[in-house]
């Protein structure tokens, strides 16, 4: 079921980011009084599931969830159709009008996909604050992932600072390691504050990882399953260990450092239950665990939600939005940088549907919706033929020489990002698969 639920929700996303972006194109080009023939949800290659003629445009939705497309009388786009080409050309035709308006028309989907994306961010601030727990409440520091004690971190260490710029989200720590290459992270330990130096190489190490840290807490039992040996050796919901095997622990990270390597082990366990101390004896299974869900950082550390009015949210909203983008900016140029192997990292349609929740949650549904149009804004404006930026680059072209790009140029153009692009999906999807079988 949960399966389902993301795959929903991504079509769901999908769906309405694909039609408001062709109806960006759609919109200019009755604007200019350029005929649109075509106007399609997902593309119909061979047949469609639904469609009806308005007008001179026939709108459908398709069988093959790729994408959408609007056809412009003529334009060379990915219907290929060389025979309109072949007729003089009309006035209600794209090829007829001025290269500005031509521009334009490109640019209504990009255009309209990004000021989505900003007034997505203002309705959920307006609807639904912002919750965080404050850095400054994290009192007992972090735990991290091997990758990041490698470095020199240890569990308990608070991040204060990344080459000096103060940390205000510690959920941001990661993101701002990854995409802003940082050489020094400042912790504070047992009271002292220290210098950890981050050597060159870490990116492509930390990219393949989901999460690097999260804040320490105790370990206190949130969930028993029926089956779990916990459960069978006594061990009741909201118990707190703190103690294995006579050695008093205080956090869930020496909890796991002291049984997690042992299966089939048997272990004495001193429990806090109330105010009563006890001793409980449990056994791992053959992989190590005692069959238990703990408590996590939202369970101990109380959180604040900022409220917004409706004329606060506009600029948070709009700062959110550019802040996005500029992430997403760096991120992509990190795919041509080699030495991160941020390539290895590509995904398709599985890693996306991945990051949408197993229940439906609208906030987290449109805040991901938001994320996904500043992703397709930016994918569609990158400079590649087939693309709105192949269009928009070769009609900057014709606006600075005076020189318009021949049809066979065009044609030959097209095939060619048609056939990287195709490439590009086959090579997401195959990393998601390939990621599939690794896990």
């Amino acid at each position: 079921m949960d399966v389902f639920i993301k795959i929903a929700q991504l079509l769901a996303s999908l769906s309405i980011l694909i039609v408001l972006h062709e109806l960006g194109h759609f919109t200019l080009a009755r604007i200019f009084k350029v005929r649109v023939e075509k106007f399609y949800l997902f593309f119909d290659a061979g047949f469609s599931l639904f469609k009806k003629k308005i007008g001179d445009t026939e709108y459908g939705i398709g069988w093959l969830p790729l994408g959408g497309y609007v056809k412009i009388s003529g334009m060379i786009d990915e219907s290929m159709d060389r025979e309109q080409m072949k007729q003089p050309a009309q006035p209600w035709e794209f090829r007829s009008k001025k290269a500005w308006q031509r521009l334009l028309i490109m640019l209504g989907g990009v255009l309209v996909n990004f000021l989505l994306a900003l007034l997505i961010y203002i309705l959920v601030f307006f609807k639904w604050g912002e919750e965080y727990v404050p850095i400054d409440r994290l009192e007992y520091g972090y735990m991290f992932v091997d990758e990041f004690k490698e470095l020199g971190l240890q569990n308990g260490d608070k991040i204060l600072a990344l080459d000096g710029e103060e940390v205000k989200r510690w959920l941001s720590i990661h993101h701002d390691i990854v995409v802003n290459d940082p050489r020094v992270i400042q912790v504070e330990r047992d009271g002292a504050i220290m210098d950890i130096q981050v050597p060159e190489g870490m990116t492509s190490k930390l990219l393949k990882l989901t999460y690097v840290m999260e804040p320490r807490v105790p370990c206190e039992v949130d969930g028993l399953p029926e089956d779990g040996n916990m459960i069978k050796a006594g061990m009741e919901v909201n118990d707190r260990i703190v103690g294995v095997n006579g050695i008093p622990i205080h956090f869930y990270d020496e909890f796991v450092d002291m049984t997690r390597k042992e299966g089939n082990t048997s272990f004495d366990l001193t429990v806090l239950r109330g105010t009563d101390t006890i001793q409980i004896q449990a056994l791992t299974d053959e992989n190590g665990f005692f069959g238990f869900s703990r408590k996590l950082y939202t369970d101990f550390f109380e959180s604040v939600v900022v409220r917004y009015s409706f004329f606060q949210s506009i600029p948070a909203g709009i700062n959110r939005g550019f802040d996005i983008t500029k992430s997403y900016l760096k991120q992509l140029k990190m795919l041509f940088k080699p030495e991160t192997k941020a390539y290895e990292e590509l995904g398709g349609f599985i890693k996306i549907g991945s990051i949408f929740p197993s229940t439906w949650n609208w906030e987290r549904f449109w805040n991901m919706t938001a994320f996904l149009s500043i992703i397709l804004a930016i994918m569609n404006i990158l400079p590649i033929p087939a693309l709105d930026g192949g269009h928009v680059m070769f009609l900057l072209y014709e606006i600075v020489s005076g020189r318009k790009p021949g049809d066979k140029f065009m044609e030959y153009a097209q095939i060619v990002g048609m056939v990287l692009l195709l490439s590009l999906l086959l090579y997401a999807n195959l990393n998601d698969i390939i990621g599939l079988f690794k896990n």
